[in-house]
């Protein structure tokens, strides 16, 4: 158990930085931003605690807009993310799994790995970018800025899901 927090607090602590010291000044044509902090929600196994993922996602979310000025939003998008996780997750796994299963792609196979991530990161990006804008005026520049944002913070989580490596086919 305090392995599994010192991981999640590992993770945290270098998925925040990086949003802080690169990604927030990554803009590709003014348009795609990576925000690749949704990974942390991407890590919680199967029979966590609803409470303990929201709560994670919210302190993610708050350090992020807390180093990016954004006024909440990273935190009301993750932890939007982190409530539908686990249904998701349920969802994608196989029907034999075990209760407390790490999703990742050893052991999710890799579409349902695919799929479970898509899934995730385009609801964060889509929630993201509707609070960011707060309207729809100019509903063109928004489907750019989300679909450009969320290619290049998917392409990241399974960057990252790779160079986790694949030793966590036995659940945790």
């Amino acid at each position: 158990m305090i392995t599994q927090f010192l991981q999640r607090l590992l993770w945290l602590v270098v998925l925040v930085a990086a949003q802080m010291m690169v990604f927030n000044y990554i803009h590709i044509m003014g348009y795609a931003t990576p925000l690749p902090f949704v990974y942390l929600v991407l890590l919680f196994p199967a029979g966590t605690s609803r409470w303990s993922i929201l709560l994670w996602a919210f302190v993610c979310g708050l350090l992020c807009d807390i180093a990016s000025l954004t006024l909440g939003i990273g935190a009301a998008s993750l932890t939007l993310v982190a409530f539908v996780q686990p249904v998701l997750l349920k969802l994608m796994l196989p029907k034999d799994a075990p209760e407390n299963m790490q999703p990742a792609y050893s052991t999710m196979g890799f579409w349902s790995y695919f799929n479970y991530a898509a899934i995730l990161t385009a609801l964060f990006i889509l929630c993201y970018f509707a609070l960011q804008s707060f309207s729809f005026n100019h509903i063109s520049d928004l489907g750019i800025a989300c679909g450009s944002s969320w290619l290049l913070t998917f392409a990241l989580c399974l960057v990252f899901e790779s160079l986790r490596g694949h030793k966590n086919s036995e659940p945790s």
